[in-house]
């Protein structure tokens, strides 16, 4: 099962982890423009030679290999580093191991307790790696955020909001006033919205097992899609090329991997009445560049809130033998308010060490997911005859994960 870190307890983290001063300018020189960055020299070129890019055999830029982010940046810019786009080198020295002083602990409680059951994961299990150099990849909005919700999406966010607060009204998640519950209240009844469908598709875990949908899409074994930036268990993408086309393969998650297809024939996109969990990818090259134009995707699919109208704009280029460059535009105007883009640096991996690369297979929503709903049902026979607690009073949200605070976010 793979679960994002919640952002209330990312924000404790980041109020409590005070590792370093906030420096309101960059730190840094900014990175280079990438369209003003020179092209690299192939492994046969050599002192005083023309510097040039790898080529495929049929004359494509080559882009295939493997690769993946070998640094942690977050997503969106904490407040504590305000407009300072790249960190100083003390401040990820001091990050590095404030991160690592909670590598290894332990906080599932004492042992044979509910928390320690459904928390069978601890830091262990995650692909913590060094810092990156800068502090988001978000590179605009300058401020490093994800720009404000619509009024529409403000609408859908607290509908969706509201819903979800009403299956935890009567569990100790509201009674103690935990962060999960903020914004709610408790009340020992039950909601009646509890036979309610959600406001629309769901795709994260709420407090409700009567049936697969009521999961989460990583314990369904489906995957969250595009954009993929990553995330604590791994992330990495092999790319391979042929004269008429692109494959991607994403290896992520816990074996929620996924192969996408590029067209590069001309072709326009598909109809506008045809939606796919991946979108419908379209691809060319300008330059030493692979630009991609992705729309068509589907609404049981989300991205921050984005759904059936998230547009993507992706630009790959390699920029050494080693390194590959993502850049890409996302927009939604019925979500955000102004489009804003992401900036990567991925690095290719060992096709040697690769040489046997399964693919990764998900077994949750072969044998956990039915776990989880005969569990329930299991609570629910038993509550009727008057045994144990009634199930809509715990709170089954919380997953069976246990993420340390992270000081980076």
């Amino acid at each position: 099962m793979r679960e994002r870190f919640p952002g209330s307890t990312l924000a404790a983290a980041i109020a409590a982890a005070a590792v370093v001063a906030v420096t309101r300018t960059s730190a840094q020189a900014p990175a280079p423009d990438p369209a003003a960055t020179p092209p690299y020299a192939s492994p046969q070129a050599g002192e005083g030679k023309e510097r040039v890019a790898l080529k495929t055999p049929w004359g494509a830029p080559d882009l295939q290999g493997i690769w993946t982010d070998e640094s942690d940046t977050p997503l969106q810019r904490s407040a504590k580093y305000a407009n300072q786009e790249f960190f100083t080198a003390a401040q990820r020295a001091e990050l590095d191991a404030a991160r690592a002083a909670v590598l290894g602990e332990d906080r599932r409680g004492e042992r044979g307790t509910e928390n320690d059951v459904a928390s069978g994961y601890i830091s262990a299990f995650w692909s913590w790696k060094h810092v990156g150099a800068r502090t988001s990849l978000i590179a605009d909005p300058p401020d490093g955020r994800i720009p404000p919700l619509t009024p529409q999406a403000q609408r859908t966010a607290a509908a969706e909001r509201e819903f979800r607060l009403a299956l935890l009204q009567s569990t100790e998640t509201c009674r103690t006033k935990a962060a999960t519950c903020s914004g709610g209240k408790y009340d020992p009844t039950p909601s009646p919205r509890r036979s309610e469908p959600p406001p629309r598709y769901n795709t994260a875990r709420f407090n409700r097992n009567d049936g697969p949908e009521d999961s989460s899409l990583a314990e369904r074994c489906l995957t969250g899609g595009l954009p993929e930036f990553g995330g604590p268990t791994g992330s990495f993408r092999r790319i391979v090329q042929t004269p008429g086309g692109i494959s991607i393969f994403y290896d992520v998650g816990q074996g929620q991997g996924w192969q996408r297809n590029i067209v590069m024939d001309g072709r326009p996109h598909l109809p506008a009445g045809i939606r796919q969990w991946y979108g419908d990818s379209r691809g060319h090259f300008e330059g030493d560049t692979l630009v991609i134009d992705v729309t068509n995707f589907s609404p049981k699919t989300d991205s921050q809130g984005s759904r059936e109208n998230l547009h993507l704009v992706e630009r790959w280029t390699r920029t050494s033998p080693t390194t590959l460059e993502y850049i890409v535009t996302i927009e939604d105007p019925t979500v955000w308010t102004k489009p804003w883009i992401v900036r990567q640096e991925f690095t290719r991996q060992s096709d040697e060490e690769n040489r046997l690369y399964y693919e990764p297979r998900c077994i949750e929503g072969n044998f956990g997911l039915p776990g989880l709903l005969h569990g329930r049902r299991m609570e629910e026979f038993a509550f009727a005859e008057g045994r144990g607690p009634d199930p809509a009073t715990r709170d089954n949200t919380h997953g069976s994960f246990v993420l340390e605070e992270d000081p980076l976010r």
